[in-house]
C-alpha cells in the first residue's frame, strides 16, 4: 500500500501549534496511508512552545516527523507592540525560503522511494503566503484555518471590501452607535457591528494591509479545513458551498483533550486544583480564564473581585500577572503576587468559596464535574473545550479575533454576554456589577443557554465519531487530497 505524506506548516504560538498538532494526530488515525512531517518555525524560545514541541518526541516516530527549521532574526519587537499581524506576516515572509529548503529536501529524500509520495502543504492561516512554494515544487497546498468558519467569512469579506475601498476601518464613534449599520459579512445571518470585528481591520501600523495579503492567498489552495463542525456552524458553511470558494472540510472540534503542559504549572499546582475541585458541589464553580497572553491591571482586578463576592458563587480564578511592570499614581510598579492586586481583606473574606491560582489545567478543570460556568477570552480553543464539556461560557473578549467569536456565540444563542466590544490594552474598565450579572445567569441552572450548550456538547462528540459529519469530512478531504496528488 502507497503511502503519501503531507507537510504541515503551523504558525508559532500555542493556539495554533496544538490544534495543528491535534488534527495531524486526527488524519494519522483515520487513514494508515498518511505520514506527517510538521515543519516547526519560533521566533523566541516560549516556555509553551518548548514544552510542547518536547511533547511531540512522544508521538509515533514512525508516522509524525517533526524537523526544526533554520531560525531568522524576527523583525523588530516594536512592530509586535504597534501591529501584530504585520509582525507575523514579516516574519512568516523571511522563513519563507528557509521552508523551501526544507520541502526541497524531503522531496529528493522521497524521489527516491517506490513507497511514498508527497501529497502537499498544510498551511496555517498566516502561512498562506507559502502557497507559492508548493506551486513552485508542484505540489497541492490547503489552508488550515484553527479558528471557525465565521472568521473565513470575514477573511471573504475583506477581499471583497478591500478592493472597494482599500484602506483601513475607522472605529465606531462610541457616543453615536445608530451610524454602524454594520457589515454584511458571509456566513452571518445579521449585520455584524464594527464594534466587534478583529483589532487588525482598524490598524494604521500594517496590520489591516498584512492581513489583506494573508487573505488573498486563500484563493490559491486546493481546499480550506477548518476547525469548525456542521451541527455548530450550519449556517455559516452553507453560505460557502457555492462554486466560488475551495472546497471548505469542517472537522472540529479538534482539541488537545490532555491538558496542555505549561512550564509554569507543576503537577503539585494542579493537584491542589484538581482537589479542590473535588471538595465542590456539582455544576457549583464559575471558572474565569483569559488565555495564555490574557492578563488584567489593578483597576480590573478588583472589579472582578468585588464582582465574584457580591455574586455569591463559589470560584477558580486563573489571576495572570502582568510580565511588565504597569504604571499607577506612584510610577512603574512590577507586580509579583496576585494578592498585591486585590481588595483588602478580600481573600479573608471569601476564605473557602473561592481559589485564585496563576495557572490551571484548563481542559482538566472544564470536564470536572464541579465546573458550572466559564469567563472566557473566547479564544477559538477555549470555545471549542468549553461545548466539549458542556460548560456555557459568559463572553469576555480581549484580543485577535476574539470579539468576533464572542458575537458569533451569541448570535446562535451558546452564551451569556458580558461584554462583545471590550479590548484589552484600552483604559475601559467591566465593572463588578456587570460581572456579578454575568456570572449569575451562567450559573442559573435553568437558562435557555445551559441548556443549548449541553445539546451541543453531545453534538460534538457525535462529530467526530466514526459516520459523524466532522470524521466524515476528514474521509472526504482525504480521497480529495489524494486524487489531487
Amino acid at each position: 500500500m502507497k503511502k503519501v505524506e503531507l507537510i504541515f506548516v503551523p504558525t508559532p504560538g500555542a493556539g495554533h501549534l496544538a490544534p495543528t498538532v491535534e488534527f495531524v494526530k486526527r488524519l494519522i488515525h483515520h487513514d494508515d496511508r498518511i505520514l506527517v512531517t510538521i515543519l516547526s518555525i519560533e521566533w523566541h524560545s516560549s516556555g509553551f512552545a518548548d514544552a510542547y514541541t518536547e511533547s511531540l518526541a512522544t508521538l509515533q516516530p514512525d508516522r509524525i516527523q517533526v524537523i526544526q527549521v533554520s531560525r531568522v532574526d524576527p523583525p523588530p519587537l516594536h512592530l509586535w507592540t504597534l501591529a501584530p499581524e504585520a509582525f507575523i506576516y514579516a516574519l512568516i515572509q523571511s522563513y519563507i525560503p528557509h521552508v523551501r529548503n526544507a520541502v526541497t529536501n524531503i522531496l529528493s529524500m522521497k524521489s527516491t522511494s517506490d513507497s511514498t509520495r508527497v501529497a502537499g502543504l498544510v498551511l496555517d492561516l498566516f502561512c498562506s503566503p507559502m502557497v507559492d512554494v508548493a506551486t513552485e515544487l508542484g505540489l497541492s497546498s490547503y489552508i488550515y484555518l484553527t479558528s471557525n468558519a465565521s472568521f473565513f467569512g470575514l477573511v471573504l469579506y475583506l477581499q471583497a471590501l478591500h478592493r472597494q475601498i482599500s484602506s483601513e476601518f475607522e472605529y465606531p464613534n462610541p457616543d453615536n452607535p445608530n451610524k454602524d449599520l454594520g457589515h454584511l459579512i458571509p456566513g452571518f445571518a445579521n449585520p455584524v457591528p464594527s464594534c466587534v470585528l478583529p483589532s487588525f481591520m482598524f490598524n494604521k501600523h500594517g496590520s489591516y494591509t498584512a492581513f489583506v495579503k494573508i487573505a488573498e492567498r486563500f484563493k490559491d489552495a486546493k481546499g480550506i479545513v477548518i476547525n469548525t463542525f456542521e451541527e455548530l456552524e450550519t449556517y455559516a458553511l452553507s453560505c460557502f458551498v457555492n462554486g466560488q470558494n475551495p472546497p471548505i472540510y469542517p472537522v472540529g472540534p479538534v482539541i488537545h483533550l490532555d491538558s496542555l503542559p505549561h512550564p509554569e504549572l507543576d503537577q503539585l499546582q494542579r493537584d491542589r486544583i484538581m482537589k479542590w475541585l473535588d471538595n465542590q458541589p456539582e455544576s457549583s464553580v464559575v471558572f474565569l480564564c483569559f488565555g495564555s497572553h490574557g492578563c488584567h491591571g489593578p483597576p480590573q482586578v478588583k472589579e472582578i473581585a468585588l464582582g465574584l463576592e457580591q455574586s455569591g458563587q463559589r470560584f477558580l480564578w486563573s489571576l495572570h500577572m502582568p510580565e511588565t511592570p504597569l504604571n499607577d499614581a506612584a510610577g512603574a510598579v512590577h507586580y509579583k503576587n496576585p494578592e498585591e492586586m486585590l481588595p483588602e481583606g478580600f481573600l479573608e473574606r471569601i476564605q473557602e468559596r473561592g481559589m485564585i491560582c496563576r495557572w490551571a489545567p484548563q481542559v482538566d478543570v472544564l470536564g470536572h464535574k464541579a465546573v458550572g460556568g466559564f469567563v472566557s477570552h473566547c479564544g477559538w480553543n477555549s470555545i471549542l473545550e468549553s461545548l466539549w464539556h458542556g460548560v456555557p461560557i459568559v463572553t469576555w473578549p480581549i484580543y485577535a479575533e476574539q470579539q468576533l467569536n464572542a458575537y458569533m456565540m451569541k448570535e446562535v444563542g451558546l452564551a451569556v454576554e458580558l461584554r462583545l466590544d471590550y479590548r484589552g490594552g484600552t483604559s475601559d474598565i467591566v465593572k463588578a456589577e456587570e460581572i456579578e450579572e454575568g456570572v449569575r445567569q451562567v450559573m442559573d441552572a435553568g437558562s435557555k443557554v445551559r441548556k443549548k450548550v449541553k445539546e451541543m456538547a453531545e453534538m460534538a462528540r457525535k462529530a467526530v465519531m466514526n459516520g459523524g459529519s466532522s470524521f466524515n469530512s476528514i474521509g472526504r478531504f482525504i480521497e480529495d487530497m489524494l486524487a489531487n496528488t
